[in-house]
């Protein structure tokens, strides 16, 4: 019998130390400190999801080199939902009743936090930095639970209504949107007919909106709609997935649709600018981190720790924004004096105040911010890669200014 025990006591080991040499995440030990995501690691959104757990796991191994806090190390729980709501609702579920789970960061998507935030609020579990920028994670007053560390979609759409109408004079009845059929495309669309409200539209219902299904590339019926209107516009707001922005921005081309294309964070920039190819030349995209190639603190400590995570991994805006909402995080529970629990999560970044983590601009919480950053920073695919870019550059002859 013992050499029964020891021999299947060296099986169990030797199985570890396969599992481990294959790249799997280490077993979470009793005194770690677990956070918890449910995200897209599969499906047509699997570059965002994948990117944002990227740069979550590169700011809390960093942390983990540190010394972790209170002696502890972090780890992470990713859950696949596909971006598709009816997942997410279970692998909340299931996060909340795992008493290791300290707090659910980084998920991705509006129509899945719409499913995610109701839970997390009765399961009182705080749900931080979402991949999204819906008003329903941005109420007054705020959520107790919900904690944000990005700018919304009203300020993106905002930004470009602004820009277009003041940097490239177009009349707000020359810009449309184009968005997916789902609270992600309705809070887009929201925060830019607010924005046009601002500079004189009196009809909403006079705004060119036209929209696709959620993980579909069927953009020909909406396109053909833009397309028939007696004015065509000049400008087109898109609030959608990169696979499906892609394709109606080669389509309007090809049917030469002269209008400018401007895009959201959340396309993910890119994919957005692979899957373009040479018609992505002069489409703008607005983002809610700084460029992560610009010479600011932030940009050169996110690069210093996707590095060191030792994989073939690529900066993107998406894994900025993990790493970088992440990083306030940790630095609101470094805070913290007390026992970590997940009352004392949002304690601690209600308390955080304003800060600077050096990305050229400073964030804020409290009791009544749950919003930590209002910047947006434009950017521009150029030569198929994403460049920084300034509202001014706007020409109505060309669309843009080119290089």
């Amino acid at each position: 019998m013992k050499n029964v025990r020891w021999l299947l006591g060296c099986w169990i080991v030797f199985l570890g130390i396969a599992r481990f040499s294959l790249g799997e995440t280490p077993p979470i030990g009793a005194n770690d400190i677990v956070l918890g995501m449910s995200t897209a690691l599969s499906g047509p959104a699997v570059d965002l999801g994948t990117n944002m757990r990227t740069g979550v796991l590169a700011a809390l191994e960093e942390a983990n080199r540190a010394g972790g806090i209170q002696g502890r190390k972090f780890r992470l729980i990713a859950l696949d939902d596909g971006y598709e709501p009816a997942k997410t609702g279970p692998n909340m579920r299931t996060l909340i009743g795992d008493n290791r789970v300290l707090a659910v960061v980084g998920n991705v998507g509006t129509p899945t936090a719409v499913a995610a935030v109701p839970i997390a609020i009765e399961g009182k579990m705080p749900f931080y930095g979402a991949f999204t920028g819906a008003g329903v994670l941005r109420k007054t007053p705020p959520d107790h639970d919900v904690v944000n560390y990005r700018a919304s979609y009203a300020q993106e759409t905002g930004a470009m209504v602004d820009a277009l109408i003041e940097k490239a004079h177009l009349t707000p009845n020359q810009i449309a949107f184009f968005t997916q059929r789902d609270a992600y495309g309705d809070a887009g669309f929201a925060g830019g007919v607010a924005a046009l409200k601002r500079h004189g539209l009196v009809d909403a219902n006079a705004v060119a909106h036209v929209r696709y299904e959620r993980n579909t590339v069927a953009v020909e019926k909406p396109l053909s709609d833009l397309l028939l209107l007696k004015d065509p516009p000049r400008a087109v707001i898109m609030v959608g997935a990169y696979a499906p922005c892609a394709s109606f921005i080669q389509l309007a081309k090809q049917n030469e649709l002269d209008a400018i294309f401007l895009n959201v964070s959340f396309v993910g920039s890119e994919s957005l600018a692979k899957a373009l190819g040479s018609a992505g030349d002069g489409v703008i995209v607005t983002q809610t981190v700084p460029h992560f190639e610009s010479d600011l603190p932030i940009a050169r400590e996110y690069k210093s720790a996707m590095a060191a995570m030792g994989k073939d991994v690529s900066p993107t805006f998406g894994s900025m924004e993990g790493y970088v909402s992440t990083r306030l995080l940790l630095l609101a529970l470094s805070r913290n004096q007390g026992p970590l629990t997940r009352e004392s999560v949002i304690q601690s970044l209600e308390q955080v105040g304003k800060v600077d983590l050096g990305l050229g601009t400073e964030l804020e919480l409290s009791p009544t911010q749950h919003q930590a950053s209002h910047t947006v920073w434009p950017t521009v695919i150029r030569g198929g890669k994403v460049v920084p870019f300034r509202w001014e550059e706007l020409s109505i002859s060309n669309g843009i200014a080119h290089d």
